[in-house]
């Protein structure tokens, strides 16, 4: 069949040629089938689409849920979504409420016109592809006004682009039928009809013929290359840059976006020229509003009041600069009984909210050309900004209610008062949060260690910005569901004020609810559920809206390090880091919310998205102020294997693990194979070695102590060995262990929440073996013993493991914490820096990369890709068969080694240069015979056994060493750190911030309080609980070091016996040294707080010691630090 428009489709398939030119037949006579067929064209393409992708199913699945699809994986671009979602609405508009004019069938003409050309672009690879004009269908007899005009314009833009013939040919034909008698055109009409019926029918009849060639597309892309499939994508990207949609088509789509947003709302149709007001009740979007300054395009009525107004441009303009224009709108409203104003005026603003719009959906890399364009009118200092969506008309009224200056001036004036005690930190915290929102800032990080209190620190945080009315409704957001369990627990028992506890004040909804009601104030989400709600809803209308929250609280928000971790089912389809990422991305940016990030960790891409911390609390600083428990120097477990590798010989007989089918075979090794420790039980099972570190650790754990234990295995078949071989060794060291000590707490575990509980309140488990699940966010504070089996590639990652066993436990007297590494992860982690681990996306392809270093247009791009680029040739270069070797010699002239030093040589632009002549390295590096993930796994029959168990001091491979550079640090710093001076020449005029400084600057070295008496320890065989003052003293003079409580014992026996005290004071003196014991230092600043504030602090003390208080104070520092004679 012929069309006007949809030949150059042929070469894809004829059924999209005729279904578009049944779609133009039709549009005269019957604009509803028209429509109805170009629902059925979008189909057809986009399970096309699906195909070339490799993702087609069958043709039970809808047209929707392959949309839906495609879209949440990124094959398609927004655009090209956008428009495909119009016409299946208009379509189903069409069947099932006989819906469909002859304009609505006209756009949609142009719509899958525009569709046609990109999918051409993408799958035809023209992309360069030039259509001419859009050819307009015949003009029905019954045509309105403005169909004739707009068929015109149509007419008048194909005789530009294609000269007068064209458009003479055009108005020959319908000059011809405006000639036709009735009864011929009627006759003519039915003939044709007749004809189309047919073919209509012959389309229907071929869907069997259509199933087979989704089936050999989908084939054939099945064997392309994974970097071939990625510049598929890149393609479509490209081609939907260029879709141009005219005025009427970008009206068309702002029309279906503010409808899927609750609005009323019909350009065509509801326009203040047809008679159209606001009505109580109705939220309407009134089209062409009068103004003194021109016709905004739409005004926003939320029932009888005036919320917004709105330009829209069209799908080529700028959209940021429009802004301007619905401001002037704004300022030229008219007073009229039609309608009620918000308030104000604000300065000239009548309307609160103005809006700028093109059509086009937000993209971060063309933000001034995409997205809704928004600004609050309400204050000059309100900055316009892009929207992903359109609002509500409720979160439009809800806006109205907030007053941030208001809530600002009111948060400045609030006590910290609480029903639970804030630290200062936690205070300072808040107090820096408040000053950066009050300073416009939609993005806040606050980076505060593992275990120091987020979740209480968010809690009087959300109390104070709710309490204020700062914001409406809060998202908190967690990485799983655990956390979420958690959280919601904290929310619910937390007294916040007055006895009443968080939940019982605000409304708060859980996990188990997927959508927040009207009176929800705080609203907790895992990340998961949040990108399935947005990215996977059906459609736009299904999608929450962008206001449903005004502030997202995103706990844990690095997640730098999904790499390094296994991934389960509950991650959807996240497919490494990268994916992660982007869908997270994608998730915080839908939302029009302000930002807060909570992390112990920030990665890279945190402060891309939150910017640099507004507030940092490290867990050093926190393991010096008391708050967290420090941990020794690790306990390095070395064995015989871990030292050398395992290898086996080539034509070796081995046995191999199916890691599909779970079955063992025997093998003969086709060439050497070398594995080092970081492989082990990952990509070599290896249960010696399992077993002689297990039987090393049952020495070190005794089970009947106080205290847990978490392991960390390579992988949840890992978990499961180490489980057996730790239940074996402890049988055997101490002569039998409950079944139910030792557990495994995967995510493949049943009622796993079930068991953290019991692993935080119970006795059981003492030991818990773990991948990922326990890494992050799960307070157990008896763990007191962590155990690292896997090489981890991630600071982020390790930090939070540590964080596992870093908070106090009064209860079981926990001091420090031990480490215990058997994978030598010390040295590895040392070569990392703590921000930015060089993390390679899995999905990207070694030919996009050689291709963006080449298209790289300045050096800091080539770096970067320099930097990844040598990353994942390491890795791969131990994969590569000895095929690809000799293809990949031919094609680079050199060794993939000698590739690899010339990429790590730093040389950026001359890689640049060298890669443009071997661009055909990168498909030889990509491809795989088996993929990378072998079906098939080694089983090591190697025996094993502990060579060395050793403590990693640093660069000093003895506590002797240690101590001996300890000391001389002391020496060689004496007169450049101003706390050491003090400590060493006038430890009676010793503050506690003095103190601070000096264990922070010491820390710095590795000199902690922990580290200090397990040196000692080792060396002299004695246990000395000294201050690190004591240290400090006996490195520097030689002092004796003596147990800390037995120098707080004598000075305060010395300063008692110094004068007749009465009898407070002798209680107060007794209570002083008690603190002195715990805190060190004991000086003005720490009478002031707890716990003698609450006695009246300073001020009231000093009274009952006649004003000599800070005397007394000093006195004791100095008797503390006498030497013993």
């Amino acid at each position: 069949m012929d069309s006007l428009n949809f030949g150059f489709l042929e070469a894809h398939d004829k059924q999209l040629v005729t279904l578009g030119g049944l779609a133009e037949r039709y549009f005269s006579s019957d604009p509803s089938t028209a429509i109805v067929k170009l629902r059925q064209f979008a189909e057809l393409m986009a399970k096309m689409v699906a195909a070339h992708h490799a993702v087609y199913r069958d043709e039970r699945e809808t047209f929707e849920e392959t949309l839906r699809r495609l879209s949440y994986d990124r094959l398609i671009p927004k655009e090209a979504a956008d428009i495909f979602h119009a016409l299946r609405k208009a379509g189903n508009s069409a069947v099932h409420e006989a819906k469909g004019n002859h304009s609505t069938a006209l756009t949609a003409l142009k719509f899958a016109w525009s569709l046609g050309i990109w999918f051409h672009r993408t799958y035809g690879r023209a992309a360069n592809f030039q259509s001419g004009a859009f050819v307009p269908p015949r003009q029905p007899v019954d045509a309105t006004v403005a169909l004739r005009e707009e068929i015109e314009k149509l007419r008048q833009k194909v005789a530009e682009t294609e000269g007068d013939a064209a458009r003479a040919r055009l108005e020959a034909e319908e000059q011809a039928h405006a000639r036709e008698a009735v009864e011929e055109r009627l006759a003519r009409e039915a003939e044709e009809r007749a004809a189309w019926e047919k073919i209509a029918q012959d389309i229907d009849a071929e869907k069997a013929e259509v199933t087979s060639k989704l089936a050999a597309l989908q084939a054939e892309a099945e064997t392309v290359p994974r970097a071939e499939a990625a510049q598929l994508v890149e393609r479509g990207e490209k081609a939907a840059v260029k879709i141009d949609l005219d005025e009427a088509e970008t009206r068309a789509l702002i029309d279906q976006q503010l409808r899927d947003r609750g609005w009323e709302v019909d350009t065509r149709d509801l326009r203040y020229s047809n008679g159209v007001r606001p009505a109580k009740g109705r939220n309407l979007a009134i089209a062409e509003w009068p103004t003194a300054n021109g016709p905004a395009d739409y005004a926003l009525f939320a029932g009888m009041t005036l919320i917004g107004v709105v330009e829209a441009k069209r799908r080529r303009k700028n959209v940021s600069a429009a802004i301007d224009q619905a401001e002037r709108y704004s300022t030229g409203i008219r007073d009229s009984a039609d309608f009620i104003y918000a308030g104000g005026p604000w300065g000239e603003h009548k309307v609160p909210f103005v809006f700028s719009a093109n059509g086009r959906s937000y993209l971060k890399q063309i933000e001034t050309e995409s997205g809704i364009w928004f600004r609050d009118t309400r204050r000059a200092a309100n900055h316009r900004r892009a929207l992903v969506d359109w609002p509500t008309p409720e979160g439009l009224a809800g806006q109205l209610e907030v007053d941030q200056d208001a809530a600002d001036a009111l948060l400045k004036a609030q006590p910290f008062e609480f029903g639970f005690p804030l630290r200062h930190y936690q205070e300072s915290a808040i107090r820096s949060v408040e000053a950066a929102l009050s300073s416009e800032q939609r993005a806040v990080l606050v980076a505060m260690a593992t275990g120091t209190g987020k979740t209480k620190l968010a809690i009087a945080m959300l109390y104070r910005l709710l309490s204020a009315k700062r914001f409406r409704r809060i998202c908190f957001v967690v990485d799983r569901s655990a956390l979420g369990d958690q959280t919601e627990g904290e929310f619910s028992t937390t007294k916040v004020v007055s006895g009443k506890t968080f939940a019982e004040i605000f409304g708060l909804k859980g996990l188990g609810d997927v959508t927040p009601d009207v009176e929800t104030k705080v609203h907790i989400c895992t990340i998961q559920g949040l990108v399935k709600r947005v990215l996977f809803a059906a459609d736009g209308a299904s999608v929450p809206p962008v206001d449903q929250y005004d502030l997202m609280v995103i706990d844990e928000c690095h997640r730098g390090y999904l790499l390094d971790r296994e991934m389960s089912d509950a991650e959807l389809s996240f497919r490494g880091q990268d994916d992660y990422i982007s869908k997270y991305r994608r998730v915080l940016d839908y939302f029009d919310a302000v930002k807060i990030g909570l992390t112990a960790t920030p990665a890279l891409h945190t402060t891309d998205i939150f910017g640099d911390p507004v507030f940092t609390y490290s867990y050093r600083e926190a393991v010096v102020d008391g708050f967290l428990i420090d941990h020794e120097p690790p306990i390095r477990i070395e064995t015989a294997l871990a030292r050398a590798g395992i290898k086996f010989e080539k034509d070796e007989e081995l046995e191999r693990l199916n890691t599909r089918t779970g079955e063992v075979d025997l093998a003969h090794a086709p060439d050497e194979i070398r594995f080092e420790v970081e492989a082990f039980n990952r990509q070599v099972i290896t249960p010696e070695f399992n077993r002689v570190v297990a039987e090393e650790l049952a020495r070190h754990i005794d089970p009947a102590l106080p205290g847990k234990t978490l392991i960390f295995a390579a992988t949840d078949a890992h978990a499961d060995m180490v489980v057996s071989a730790i239940k074996a060794a402890f049988a055997e060291q101490y002569g039998e262990i409950e079944d139910a000590a030792v557990k495994k707490i995967t995510g493949s575990v049943d009622k796993v929440k079930n068991w953290i509980r019991s692993f935080r309140n119970d006795a059981n488990p003492q030991i818990v073996v773990t991948v990922d699940l326990l890494t992050t966010g799960i307070d157990v504070p008896k763990i007191t013993n962590l155990v690292f089996l896997r090489r981890v590639n991630s600071r982020i990652l390790y930090e939070q493991m540590i964080g596992r066993a870093t908070r106090q436990c009064p209860e079981i007297g926990k001091e420090v914490f031990r480490i215990f590494d058997a994978v030598d992860l010390y040295p590895h982690l040392q070569n990392m820096t703590d921000m930015k681990p060089v993390v390679v996306n899995p999905s990207i392809s070694f030919a996009q990369l050689v291709r963006e270093m080449t298209e790289a247009q300045n050096d800091e791009q080539r770096e970067a890709i320099r930097e990844q680029l040598a990353v994942k040739l390491r890795r791969r270069i131990r994969k590569l068969t000895e095929d690809a070797r000799q293809q990949f010699e031919a094609a680079a002239g050199e060794t993939p080694e000698a590739m690899l030093q010339r990429v790590m040589s730093g040389d950026a632009p001359g890689l640049a240069a060298w890669l443009k002549d071997r661009a055909a390295i990168g498909a030889i590096l990509d491809w795989q015979a088996d993929g990378d993930n072998p079906s098939y796994v080694p089983i090591s029959k190697h025996a094993d056994q502990v060579v060395d168990v050793s403590r990693g001091y640093g660069s000093g491979a003895k506590p002797e060493d240690f101590l001996d550079s300890f000391a001389v640090f002391v020496r060689d710093n004496i007169n450049t750190i101003a706390a050491l001076k003090l400590v060493v020449q006038r430890p009676r005029d010793l503050t506690r911030a003095d103190l601070k400084e000096l264990r922070l600057a010491l820390d710095s070295k590795g000199f902690s309080d922990a580290n200090l008496r397990r040196a000692w320890a080792d060396a002299r065989n004695e246990e000395i609980a000294a201050s690190v003052i004591g240290f400090v003293r006996q490195a520097a003079l030689g002092d004796a070091l003596i147990p800390y409580e037995d120098r707080v014992r004598d000075a305060m026996r010395a300063i008692m016996a110094s004068r007749a005290w009465t009898d407070p004071q002798k209680r107060w003196l007794k209570r002083i040294g008690d603190q002195i014991e715990k805190e060190i230092v004991v000086d003005r600043a720490a009478i002031d707080k707890e716990p003698f504030i609450a006695d009246g602090g300073f001020n009231r003390l000093n009274k009952v010691f006649g004003g000599e208080l800070e005397s007394i104070l000093a006195g004791i520092n100095e008797e503390l630090w006498k030497k013993a004679a």
